[in-house]
């Protein structure tokens, strides 16, 4: 392969009909079909989509990194017009972090936690360039200062564990930037982040394109996001291109039903749910191996499907200049009636969100203060001479909460707000304060408090992998809160299981699989599900849908409102003011 010809049509990747398959108990599956766009230099094309879509097969299908049961069926790949299809992992691997580089989601899976984050960066060097460990540590540090990351040469010495989240995340960008490439991939690079930080980062994006004029493909469900940073906008469902066109084209003039329901999903900041109601899109996205493949995908959750669409799979129709999308009706889209009605639902929810005035006090916390002992190196303090040192988590805080109310808590991390609620619910010790709940006094630690006043105060936690047992299938570990707090008789369990899997938009399906067989998002919905086992008066919410998808958030919050008992409250904690209901 030529590792420096560029590809006659100027993009720097150019994709064509890619076509990729997983080998399963059940045959082949297709889970990327017929997907053809490019990407050129120092241009940002978004790759948006629920879980499921493909999104992520795509990024790993560049590079050949499917796994040993995943296989590209057809279509082409050329980087700088280079197939790459066909390579060897020889080949592939001078690629990988050179002139083609990823950023994860997650920067814990991607960098080694007993490795020095200096040894981790120097090491992109070494491995693809005839250069010396100490010149290769000279250009780390150069390039942490690059995306500002403070104290360079500290954070070099460090491990993964001693910087915080988005360090990691800057760590990581550096890494795949040392090597100057002419493609970067990024995977959901700003999930985990606070929106300060995640603006931060995304400046940096910015920059980084502008003085390296890198190609960068861009991979979120976040549509605020990719709006901001992304030139071209690819929209997938199911495996398959539903539309594609310039970023301002597809957000004004959308074009397919499906792209119009994500951004029907979106909240829009200075309204309350009072002024507006969130629109989910109904049903879920089918597996690979149930979707049809001669007739539209989208139709079974098209608001506008009729027979014609059931009957043919269509093709990419042109709208206007570079504007095309996979729908027969795409050109007549914005006058089409509907074949199904929403109407009356919608105004059944207004209905129920009107806001109920508070007829007693649920919850009330005055003076509430967590503090944590630090360990210091002096003798000092041992010999009662001098002062203990500690760290001020939660510091005075009061607050007093009426029934049917929803309270939104936002902040940065490290600004207190978890350890705010884990001392609430009893998973932190109380230093100091008052903290009443239904009238009874609930500073005690959680393995003190009464059976009855646990089922009335559920949490569902930020990390769904942390609260998860890997051992157990999903349908036992909601039924288990069922059984303990005897929602419902015995004989009912598994029918409340599934009612609220698919409040959670699971299907029954679901119920005997493991954490280990669902997506982060899946993950995070049965953790919602298993809190609103036990029909709570109060659910703490840490962070509850930053890892889903815009559709399934919409869902889940429009859903807690009018289903949850009159009495109940919600904790909605958040580093994103657009999030809280």
């Amino acid at each position: 392969m030529n590792g420096t010809s560029r590809a006659p049509s100027g993009a720097v990747l150019e994709i064509d009909d890619l076509t990729i398959a997983y080998e399963t108990r059940r045959g082949r599956v297709e889970a990327v079909r017929d997907v053809s766009f490019q990407v050129k230099d120092g241009e940002t094309v978004g790759l948006v989509g629920e879980s499921g879509c493909g999104k992520s097969t795509i990024a790993f299908g560049i590079v050949n990194f499917l796994g040993p049961n995943g296989k590209i069926l057809g279509g082409e790949v050329r980087f700088q017009g280079n197939n790459l299809i066909g390579l060897s992992e020889r080949e592939l691997k001078q690629l990988r972090g050179d002139r083609i580089s990823m950023v994860y989601q997650d920067p814990m899976q991607a960098l080694n936690p007993s490795v020095p984050l200096g040894e981790q960066l120097a090491e992109v060097l070494t491995f693809h360039k005839d250069i010396s460990k100490t010149e290769a540590w000279d250009l780390s540090v150069q390039m942490l200062k690059r995306v500002h990351m403070p104290d360079p040469e500290e954070v070099m010495k460090r491990y993964t564990h001693q910087v915080s989240g988005g360090q990691q995340q800057r760590v990581v960008i550096a890494m795949a930037m040392l090597n100057n490439p002419s493609l970067l991939i990024m995977d959901e690079p700003t999930t985990a982040l606070d929106v300060t930080i995640e603006a931060a980062v995304l400046d940096l994006l910015e920059e980084l394109k502008r003085d390296f004029q890198t190609a960068n493909i861009f991979i979120t469900h976040n549509l605020g996001v990719v709006a901001r940073v992304s030139d071209y906008l690819c929209v997938m469902y199911a495996g398959e291109l539903v539309e594609r066109g310039s970023i301002r084209d597809v957000f004004l003039h959308p074009s397919h039903p499906y792209t119009m329901g994500l951004l029907a999903c979106v909240p829009r900041l200075g309204q309350s749910k009072l002024d507006s109601v969130l629109h989910p899109i109904r049903g879920r996205v089918l597996p690979p191996a149930l979707r049809p493949k001669h007739e539209c995908i989208f139709a079974p959750r098209c608001d506008y499907a009729n027979d014609e669409c059931r009957e043919n799979r269509p093709g990419m129709i042109a709208v206007d200049h570079g504007h095309e999308a996979r729908c027969l009706y795409a050109r007549e889209f914005h006058i089409r009636p509907r074949t199904r009605r929403r109407l009356h639902r919608v105004a059944r929810v207004k209905t129920d969100l009107r806001p109920n005035t508070p007829k007693e006090e649920l919850l009330r916390f005055e003076n509430l203060k967590v503090y944590y002992p630090q360990e210091s190196n002096s003798l000092i303090p041992l010999f009662g001479l001098g002062e203990k040192r500690q760290v001020k988590a939660v510091d005075d805080v009061s607050l007093r909460l009426g029934k049917g109310r929803t309270l939104g808590i936002v902040g940065e991390s490290g600004c207190g707000k978890s350890t705010l609620v884990k001392g609430l619910i009893g998973l932190e010790e109380i230093t100091e304060g008052d903290v009443e709940f239904l009238g009874i006094d609930v500073s005690q630690p959680v393995s003190d408090r009464d059976t009855k006043l646990i089922r009335e105060m559920q949490m569902v936690f930020q990390n769904p992998d942390s609260t998860l047992n890997p051992s157990y299938p999903v349908g036992k570990q909601i039924a288990r809160p069922i059984k303990k707090f005897r929602t419902v008789p015995r004989d009912q369990v598994r029918d409340e299981v599934l009612r609220l899997l698919r409040a959670v938009r699971l299907g029954p399906a679901y119920y005997h699989r493991l954490p280990r067989q669902l997506s982060g998002g899946e993950k995070q919905r049965v953790g919602i599900a298993r809190a609103l086992a036990s029909r709570p008066d109060l659910i703490i919410c840490d962070e509850p849908v930053s890892a889903l998808d815009v559709s399934v958030q919409a869902a889940i919050i429009n859903w807690t409102y009018p289903s949850r008992p009159p009495s109940s409250i919600f904790f909605w904690i958040s580093s994103r003011v657009s999030e809280p209901p």
